[in-house]
């Protein structure tokens, strides 16, 4: 054979076991190492069902058993959140994905835009009214439609009154006898003059001797007319009301307060106001009055503000939009205050979800709070978090959807846990959903239990207990008496083998 050609075989020999070694090195390997992280991950995968989320499963074999629907991953079983029963952890990814932001709890001045309708109205210390000072006949009436001005001295009616038509002669009697009663004309012109007779009157009367059946009323205060109460040939008693006058140089802006927003105003607040009938105006005044009782129909307090109007722009019943810009009254200026996209509503509860600290994955945890007073955009936090805590202030929503989702602590499922109460884990052993709610259901049985959550994929139940009332080896007992092994108690062998074929857990 040709010498050339058995170097070129040898070169090609070389060449083609290198190629086999470098593959088997580097992609044999990276294979293999691949395929174990994954069989590790496969380890730690939970699965549930979308339609029923109560549902965990350590792997996808067999289907939902109340459904038969495909089981889906949900998270890992290992990491960090899940030293504490009640957390969620969540990856990076997700909260990207989900928009969830966080933000660093505060303390500041709870300050409040508070916003106010109402109406003018008259100002009740101008209103007054017209009567007649005598008994009669109204005879004529110079005021005959609301809305006109009366002013002081004016003549408004007149009246056929028999008790003033004996009063003027008496008048003249005592006039004729002045020389020698001359006490006697002065009492004659003092009852005149309380029946509202002006003095020029009484010397008109006086002057001509003649005692006219018919005598004007005039006008003793200046205003609006804002009602008549009589008509031309009506008879009135003495002190019967003609007319309701109003002084309109002076109003009333009346808003309704809202039980929330009254710790926030108190009087000589300043409240800026406009009015659809003057758009391009503001006006503005000071609170003068709050009024003590709510309205029970619209729980809200009348607001009084009074304002001068002396071009009679401001005419009652208009409608009016005020702003009062204050600060909570109760408060030292030092309140926790989150936004509200911060907080869930669950009845009579509020949560926000805190992001525990020195978690290398992020963890987030719900909290009760108790909400004080609402700033617009804000609340006023009374407890339940600390200043320098970082809570969730977009997407909880988002979070707690997981946390249901797995099953943890969440809003739709959520329990009071007395804070004197005790935490404990302990293993029980189970495989299927029926066997987590037969497992909960026992150890929530138990007095003093308030809540109870056990996991397929660890085999751990976590409980919340008051130690008071029992421990943690009375729940291990009445878990092990439904059928069920746990650290400290093993079940009956009969009641273990009464469990449904899918609950069968010792091999």
């Amino acid at each position: 054979m040709n010498t050339s050609k058995i170097i070129k075989y040898v070169i090609y020999a070389v060449i083609f076991t290198a190629g086999i070694f470098i593959g088997i090195t580097f992609f044999g390997g990276s294979h293999a190492g691949h395929s174990h992280d994954a069989g590790e991950h496969a380890e730690d995968v939970v699965w549930t069902c979308s339609m029923h989320p109560q549902i965990r499963m350590p792997d996808n074999s067999s289907k939902c058993p109340l459904c038969a629907m495909d089981l889906i991953p949900v998270r890992t079983s290992g990491g960090a959140a899940n030293t504490d029963p009640d957390a969620i952890q969540m990856s990076d990814e997700a909260i990207a994905l989900a928009n969830i932001q966080t933000a660093v709890v505060s303390r500041g001045a709870p300050e409040k835009e508070v916003r106010l309708f109402g109406v003018i109205r008259l100002n009740d210390r101008l209103v007054r009214s017209q009567v007649s000072h005598a008994g009669g006949r109204i005879e004529r009436l110079f005021v005959n439609t609301v809305g006109e001005n009366i002013n002081v001295g004016q003549t408004v009616a007149t009246i056929y009154s028999p008790d003033l038509l004996n009063a003027q002669q008496e008048l003249i009697q005592a006039k004729r006898l002045a020389d020698v009663q001359p006490a006697l004309l002065n009492a004659a012109r003092e009852k005149l003059r309380l029946w509202q007779l002006s003095d020029a009157q009484i010397a008109n009367i006086e002057h001509s001797g003649v005692a006219s059946p018919s005598i004007e009323i005039k006008a003793n205060v200046s205003g609006l007319v804002t009602a008549r109460r009589i008509e031309q040939g009506d008879y009135v008693n003495q002190g019967s009301v003609l007319f309701d006058l109003a002084d309109l140089s002076s109003v009333w802006a009346v808003f309704d307060a809202y039980e929330a927003d009254l710790p926030f105003l108190r009087v000589g607040d300043n409240v800026d106001y406009t009015l659809t009938a003057l758009p391009g105006r503001t006006f503005s005044g000071r609170i003068s009055f709050i009024e003590p009782i709510l309205d029970n129909a619209t729980r809200t307090a009348k607001i009084r503000v009074e304002t001068a109007n002396p071009r009679g722009d401001l005419k009652p019943e208009m409608f009016v939009n005020g702003i009062v810009r204050a600060s909570l009254r109760s408060s030292a200026g030092n309140e926790i205050i989150v936004p509200k996209t911060a907080v869930l509503w669950t009845g009579r509860r509020s949560i926000v979800y805190v992001k525990q600290p020195d978690m290398e994955v992020p963890t987030f945890k719900l909290r009760e709070i108790e909400l004080g007073s609402s700033l617009g955009e804000e609340y006023v936090v009374l407890s339940g978090i600390r200043q320098g805590e970082e809570i969730v202030v977009r997407g909880a929503f988002v979070v707690d959807a997981s946390a249901q989702l797995e099953g943890r602590l969440s809003m739709m499922n959520m329990e009071t846990i007395p804070s004197d109460h005790d935490h404990a884990h302990l293993r029980v052993e189970g495989n299927c959903a029926m066997c987590k709610q037969t497992i909960e259901t026992a150890a929530k049985g138990v007095n003093g239990v308030s809540l109870a959550t056990w996991e397929v994929a660890t085999k751990q139940l976590h409980v919340h207990f008051d130690a008071s009332k029992t421990s943690l080896d009375a729940i291990g007992k009445a878990v092990a008496a439904a059928g069920y092994d746990n650290a400290l108690h093993r079940a009956d062998d009969a009641v273990y083998a009464a469990l449904h074929t899918c609950c069968l857990y010792r091999e």
